[in-house]
């Protein structure tokens, strides 16, 4: 996993509480199934949100969660689907964009999270996060083309320094070991 894919899923969890404001009696349910999620009991988090939706199918928290669980199971593509029909049915909600994004990025898909990012922001544009991947994004955009431009004129003498400053961005320092 890149250390952006690894940046961009840390907000995965971020996300889950400022999706909606939830009335008193739905939040213990949206409690407990983020804590079951936080603890990695994935598969009594999914249990527990489908049967919920059951009840409540079109609770955009709840649905939230639910792509939540599914991307960190590794169901790349019912946590698209999942985000996607957020995005149509409630557009005003930045988070769903971001974990569009989040998933995009895994898959390499730059310009597709680019754009899931910039619906986030155009949302609000107050959302910090979405603020950061996209900086993230556009870095690794840039790493792209510049490496591109290389490909193309293996002679350019400015490229390579940018490749390496935009490179050396993306990766996370390294951990000091306590001695």
């Amino acid at each position: 996993m890149s250390p952006l894919t690894r940046a961009l899923a840390a907000v995965l969890l971020a996300g889950c509480a400022t999706v909606v404001v939830a009335q008193a009696p739905q939040s213990n349910e949206y409690d407990n199934v983020s804590r079951m999620v936080r603890a990695g009991q994935l598969d009594q988090a999914q249990a527990k949100a489908e049967q919920y939706l059951v009840g409540n199918p079109k609770d955009p928290q709840m649905r939230f969660l639910k792509g939540v669980i599914q991307q960190q199971r590794g169901q790349a593509d019912e946590a698209l689907a999942t985000f996607t029909q957020l995005t149509q049915d409630y557009p005003e909600l930045p988070e769903p964009y971001n974990n569009l994004a989040v998933i995009h990025a895994a898959q390499n898909q730059y310009d597709k999270a680019r754009i899931a990012l910039e619906m986030a922001v155009r949302t609000n544009p107050n959302y910090a996060t979405a603020h950061e991947n996209l900086g993230d994004v556009y870095a690794r955009l840039a790493a792209q083309s510049y490496g591109k431009a290389l490909q193309l004129d293996g002679g350019n003498t400015s490229a390579p320094a940018k490749l390496k400053a935009v490179n050396a961005m993306l990766t996370p320092p390294a951990k000091k070991v306590a001695r």
